[in-house]
């Protein structure tokens, strides 16, 4: 990475569409399996619906667009009102696009050809989206209405389903609702070797831009500034419009709210000498994303009781990620982030007790409500935590897990463990006849305005491990050496 403070080492890499190429290839793979499996007809068509620009609210300001994202996953479309088709006997892609009126040109810029998407996106055919009725009809090769495989399915970190196309004519097919969401959904679990190379480049350019943000960052500055150093250097130097999602800029107590920077908490106090930074952003490129946290003093230096719960934290992000393998659970990876964040505390005389029954009273879940990490690619919580029969751990802090699979090699997930002093889970806990013996009353008390600490980079297991894709200053002298005006990655020689 670059030394220089106006500056960056890297570039916008080019996009191959052989990367959706790819995709579709691997989902029509994934489904004719399926089908022969269950001694089905390999006929019909996969068809989804891209997304639709949305207005703000009631005024004709279209907000930026961004594709839905299974649709960008097979096409890789960019633009709004499109629908795809995948030819199931053939392997034939098919995309619609919207028949655009003639003042677009004036308002909105050329009015592409056909052949323009063609080409682009790499797919065997393009037609209008007032033709897909007839079109469809004439490219199936069974008998009877042809067969539509439709997206409905529940998204396990939202709690929403994805919603099946619509368009007129949609009543002269046969509908299948249940066999394309959880196939590609799975499709999306494994990345392939183009689609890592544009998660790294997102990490690339984020931790780039986490070390401009950790530079420049000084006692009496807005959060809102350090997110817009972050926005400022992703758009400027890594061609990023998008970030995966909305920036957390949280110092001093504001650390220790979980999804700070929303509409009501909107990244605006002021930085006071004192505070620890906990900054979680992340850019994305192409429909690929990055999920960073640093965690830092805002005057560069380190207090003790700062060192303290940040090592903790690192103790448990570094343990995590050696321990990462193929086969390796999600739940013991986060249990023994939990233990070893402990361990820590105990050491610190914060907690007092024996660390096995604090696990048992789910002690760890006071300091890290939120799960140890989650799947990361075209979206930040990635689809696929929760196979079919897979069942939500229901005690608290692994209720929050994201995912309870076993890992596999082409995974990417977010290893992010935390420690916070929130008063709506400490006060109950200390009150409670469960786990107030492990309480140091007397020590606690130093650390009620903290807020807190997260350390989260992003992690693709291998075959044999796992390699964590992000750059980010992480141990004590490195922070403390970048934030002094050292250049990074520092020279380890020195």
């Amino acid at each position: 990475m670059a030394s220089s403070l106006s500056s960056s080492s890297l570039s916008p890499p080019g996009v191959p569409m052989e990367l959706h190429v790819t995709n579709r290839e691997k989902l029509l793979s994934f489904l004719h399996h399926e089908l022969s499996h269950s001694s089905r007809p390999l006929h019909g068509f996969v068809f989804l619906q891209g997304g639709d620009e949305q207005a703000r609210h009631d005024t004709d300001h279209i907000e930026i667009f961004r594709q839905e994202s299974f649709f960008a996953y097979l096409f890789g479309v960019r633009e709004p009102g499109f629908y795809g088709a995948i030819d199931i006997a053939t392997g034939n892609s098919i995309l619609f696009t919207p028949r655009l009126p003639s003042d677009y040109a004036v308002w909105m810029g050329e009015i592409k050809p056909l052949s323009h998407f063609k080409e682009r996106y790499m797919v065997s055919m393009v037609y209008y989206t007032d033709e897909i009725t007839g079109v469809l009809h004439d490219q199936f090769q069974g008998s009877g209405k042809p067969l539509l495989f439709l997206l409905h399915g529940l998204n396990t970190d939202s709690n929403n389903y994805a919603k099946p196309a619509e368009f007129e004519g949609v009543d002269k097919f046969e509908k299948d609702l249940t066999t394309l969401h959880p196939i590609l959904t799975e499709c999306r679990v494994l990345k392939s070797d183009k689609e890592l190379a544009l998660i790294q480049f997102a990490n690339d350019i984020s931790s780039e831009a986490h070390v401009e943000v950790m530079r420049k960052t000084r006692v009496g500055m807005k959060e809102y500034q350090l997110e817009s150093i972050f926005l400022h250097h992703t758009y400027m130097y890594g061609g990023c419009r998008h970030c995966s999602y909305t920036c957390i800029c949280a110092t001093g107590e504001n650390s220790s709210v979980l999804h700070y920077g929303h509409a009501a908490a909107p990244n605006d106090r002021a930085l006071e000498d004192g505070d620890m930074a906990l900054l979680d952003m992340g850019a994305e490129y192409h429909f690929y994303g990055s999920d960073i946290t640093c965690s830092f003093p805002v005057n560069g230096k380190f207090t003790s009781d700062q060192l303290l719960i940040y090592n903790a934290v690192l103790d448990a992000h570094d343990a995590v990620i050696s321990a990462m393998k193929p086969g390796v659970n999600w739940v013991d990876m986060h249990l023994l982030a939990e233990k070893i964040i402990l361990e820590s505390l105990k050491t610190g005389c914060i907690i007092v007790g024996n660390v096995d029954d604090m696990m048992a009273e789910r002690l760890g879940a006071v300091f890290m409500p939120h799960g140890l990490g989650h799947f990361l690619g075209i979206d930040t919580h990635d689809p696929g935590g929760y196979l079919k029969g897979l069942e939500r751990r229901k005690e608290p802090g692994l209720r929050s897990l994201r995912t309870v699979r076993e890992l596999q090699e082409g995974m990417v997930i977010t290893v992010e463990p935390g420690c916070y002093f929130i008063d709506a889970l400490l006060l109950p806990a200390m009150e409670s006849s469960n786990t107030s013996r492990f309480f140091n009353q007397e020590v606690i008390g130093r650390f009620k305005c903290f807020g807190g600490v997260r350390i989260e980079s992003d992690v693709h297991v291998t075959a044999s491990g796992c390699k964590n894709m992000t750059k980010c200053p992480r141990k004590i002298w490195e922070i403390e050496a970048v934030m002094a005006g050292e250049p990074w990655p520092l020279d380890k020689t020195l």
